[in-house]
C-alpha cells in the first residue's frame, strides 16, 4: 500500500478530545473507500428497550439523549479498559462521553452548513459495502438487521453521519499546503543542528581475555563471545545480552556507547562496522583486551545529503471497532487468529485476505516498505519492537485492532528529492493536526449548547 491516506499511515498525533473525535467518529473510513467491520450489525443482538429516556443537552437545538450518552459511555469505558487505562468515576466517564457527543453533533451540523453532502448513491454504496463484508446481499442484510432488532433508518443515518465526518476531515486536510520554501527552511534547520562529522551509536560487548590466559581459556572466552554474537544476530535484546556477557563498563547499562563521531571510536571498531547497516552485528573481533561484539544501533551522517533511513516492511490484519464490535471482541478474535498462526493451521496472508478490513487484505496484509513516522505512533511503536518474522499480540490503534508481522528491515540512503518529500509529508501532517484541532475548537466554541438534566446510568 502506498496511499498517503492509508489509515495506519496517518501520522496525525491528536490528543484529548480531538483524538477521541477524529479517531472514533468514522471507524468506516479507509484509503480505498468506506468499509465497516464484518458482522458489524450481526453482533448487535436485539436492541434493549430504553425506559424513560430524556434530553440531556441541546446542541444548536438538536437533542442529546440519555440513551445516547449511556451507549457512548459504555463504548468509551471499553476503549479505556482495553488500553489499560484506569476508569474514572462513573459520573466523570459519562461527562466525558457527553462532551464527545456534543462536539460530534456540532461537527456534523457544521459539515451540513458548509455544504458537505452525502447523497443516496453514496449511502447505498456504503450499505452495499457493509452487506458484502457480511457475505450478504443488500436485501438479505436489511432483513438481518430487522431480525436482530436494529432499526434500518437509524442504521443508515449512522452511516450518513460517519461519511459526513470523513468528508469534513478530508476537506480540512486537503486545504493544508506545504510550499517549497517551507521545505527549504526545514532542511536548513536540520543542517544547522546536524553534526558535520559522521557519527554512529554502537552496542558493545567485551569478553575480556587476561594477559596470562591459557589457550584453553582463550578458546572458552571466544566461545562465550560467539554465543553473545549469535544471540545478537538472532535479534535478542542487546541490552540484556550486554548485561549478561560484557565485561566492559557500559555493559551494566545496556552496552551502548551513544552517538559518537568516528574520530572518538577505536579504529578497529570503525573498520569493523563502517559497511554495516543499522541493526547488523560484527564479531567476535579480537583485540589486546579480548573479544568484542558490536551492533550498529544507529547512524548520523554529518552531511544531510547522505541521510539514511531504516525501513521496515510489515503486514497487518485490521479489525475496525465501533458500536457493534468492541475492542474487547476484536482483541479476542485476533488472539484466536494468532493462535492459528502459531499452530500452523493457516498463514498470515490467508488470514489477512479472509479477515482484514483494510485495503491491504488483497495483498495478504502487506503494507509495503515504510519509513519512520509513516504509521501512527501506537502502531509503529509495537512494529519497531518486533523482530523479522514475529507476529505481535493484538494491538489497539485509533483505527481499530491489529495483528502486526514484521517481514523485513533494510537501511537505505535517501536521495535529495526523497528527503524533500519526507519533510513535505511531515510538515503536512503536522499542519493537518493543527487544522483539525483548530476546527474542533472553533466549531464547539460557536455552537449553542444547553445542558439540561445530568445523564443517568
Amino acid at each position: 500500500m502506498t496511499d498517503r491516506h492509508h489509515p495506519v499511515r496517518h501520522r496525525a498525533r491528536l490528543a484529548g478530545l480531538i483524538l477521541a473525535l477524529w479517531g472514533a467518529a468514522w471507524p468506516v473510513a479507509q484509503a480505498q473507500g468506506l468499509r465497516l467491520s464484518p458482522n458489524m450489525a450481526l453482533r448487535a443482538g436485539p436492541t434493549t428497550p430504553v425506559d424513560a429516556d430524556f434530553i440531556v443537552a441541546l446542541v444548536n437545538a438538536e437533542p442529546v439523549t440519555n440513551h445516547e450518552v449511556r451507549q457512548a459511555t459504555q463504548r468509551l469505558g471499553q476503549q479505556l479498559q482495553q488500553r489499560g487505562v484506569q476508569l474514572p468515576p462513573a459520573e466523570q466517564l459519562a461527562q466525558q462521553a457527553l462532551d464527545q457527543l456534543v462536539s460530534e453533533k456540532a461537527l456534523v451540523q457544521h459539515a451540513v452548513e458548509i455544504g458537505v453532502r452525502v447523497d443516496d448513491a453514496a449511502l447505498l454504496q456504503a450499505e452495499q459495502s457493509v452487506a458484502a463484508q457480511n457475505s450478504l446481499s443488500v436485501e438479505a442484510f436489511r432483513s438481518r438487521l430487522k431480525t436482530e432488532g436494529i432499526d434500518q433508518t437509524a442504521f443508515r443515518e449512522d452511516l450518513r453521519r460517519q461519511i459526513l465526518m470523513q468528508r469534513l476531515r478530508e476537506r480540512e486536510v486537503g486545504r493544508v499546503q506545504v510550499s517549497e520554501s517551507d521545505i527549504d527552511d526545514a532542511l536548513r534547520a536540520l543542517q544547522a543542528t546536524a553534526s558535520r562529522e559522521p557519527a554512529v551509536n554502537l552496542g558493545h560487548v567485551l569478553v575480556q581475555v587476561p594477559e596470562s590466559a591459557s589457550e584453553a581459556q582463550v578458546r572458552s572466552l571466544e566461545a562465550r563471545a560467539r554465543e553473545a554474537a549469535e544471540r545478537a544476530r538472532a535479534g535478542d535484546d542487546f541490552a540484556a545480552i550486554a548485561r549478561t556477557y560484557s565485561d566492559a563498563s557500559e555493559g551494566a547499562t545496556g552496552g551502548e556507547f551513544g552517538m559518537r563521531p568516528y574520530s572518538r571510536l577505536p579504529e578497529l571498531f570503525v573498520q569493523s562496522t563502517r559497511n554495516l547497516a543499522v541493526g547488523q552485528v560484527a564479531g567476535p573481533i579480537r583485540s589486546p583486551a579480548g573479544f568484542h561484539v558490536l551492533k550498529v544501533v544507529g547512524r548520523q551522517d554529518g552531511d544531510s545529503a547522505n541521510a539514511r533511513v531504516l525501513q521496515t516492511r510489515a503486514s497487518h490484519i485490521l479489525l475496525r471497532t465501533g458500536p457493534q464490535l468492541s475492542e474487547a471482541q476484536a482483541v479476542e478474535r485476533l488472539a484466536s487468529l494468532r493462535q492459528q498462526l502459531q499452530s500452523g493451521q493457516s498463514t498470515f496472508e490467508t488470514l489477512a485476505r479472509e479477515h482484514s478490513q483494510d485495503g491491504s487484505a488483497r495483498q495478504g496484509g502487506d503494507l509495503g516498505w515504510a519509513e519512520p513516522g509513516m504509521f501512527v505512533p501506537e502502531f509503529e511503536q509495537v512494529m519497531n519492537a518486533l523482530k523479522p518474522g514475529e507476529v505481535s499480540e493484538p494491538v489497539v490503534s485509533r483505527f481499530g485492532v491489529h495483528l502486526i508481522r514484521v517481514d523485513q528491515r533494510r537501511e537505505r540512503q535517501l536521495a535529495t528529492q526523497e528527503q524533500r518529500e519526507l519533510i513535505r509529508g511531515q510538515l503536512r501532517e503536522r499542519r493537518a493536526e493543527e487544522a483539525l484541532q483548530s476546527l474542533v475548537q472553533d466549531v464547539r466554541g460557536r455552537a449553542y449548547v444547553e445542558f439540561r438534566d445530568p445523564p443517568r446510568p
